[in-house]
């Protein structure tokens, strides 16, 4: 098989389009943010095609697939990680604070963020401070909590979600 003839494209095609739904779902299970998995999805589909030439037909198509798929995710749980951590830099800020229990004067903000924090179950408080604090990856929580990745991503994103809404509603209740 040399070079990417039109055939090689057409058969790459049909191949990806059959496999494509149980790719999404493999890519879902580690990414639950549709638009990011369909992302990552595309990032497979170029990696894929890149090594078109190395698939051997003889072997099913999807398993190679998502061997792909998995070093995308990967890849991009690595980027988001990266992302996510500076956009969190203020929740890491005053979970330090926290950790330290500094209760001298402190923006309000901070107080109100300890107060939510004090109200998070400990369940999700812990998940915030092992991520944040100790800077776990998810992968490594999920694996210290005997659950799986999709679960934590899960419970961090209700987490972050209950403890942005409890500040904002303090800080309403405060102006």
């Amino acid at each position: 098989m040399h070079g990417h003839s039109a055939d090689n494209q057409e058969r790459f095609m049909r191949l990806f389009m059959k496999s494509e739904p149980e790719l999404l779902r493999y890519i879902l299970a580690s990414i639950p943010i549709v638009a990011d998995a369909r992302e990552v999805l595309q990032e497979t589909a170029s990696a894929l095609w890149r090594k078109m030439d190395a698939y051997d037909p003889a072997l099913p198509f999807t398993p190679c697939a998502c061997r792909f798929a998995s070093n995308e995710i990967r890849a991009f749980l690595r980027r988001e990680h990266r992302q996510r951590r500076w956009l969190d830099e203020d929740v890491a800020e005053l979970l330090q604070v926290h950790q330290e229990k500094h209760v001298a004067a402190l923006p309000a903000q901070v107080d109100h963020l300890r107060e939510c924090l004090e109200a998070l179950p400990p369940a999700q408080h812990e998940l915030l401070r092992r991520y944040y604090f100790e800077e776990l990856t998810v992968e490594s929580i999920a694996g210290a909590l005997n659950r799986t990745t999709d679960a934590v991503y899960k419970s961090m994103q209700r987490s972050r979600e209950a403890l942005a809404d409890c500040v904002r509603r303090k800080e309403a209740a405060s102006a």
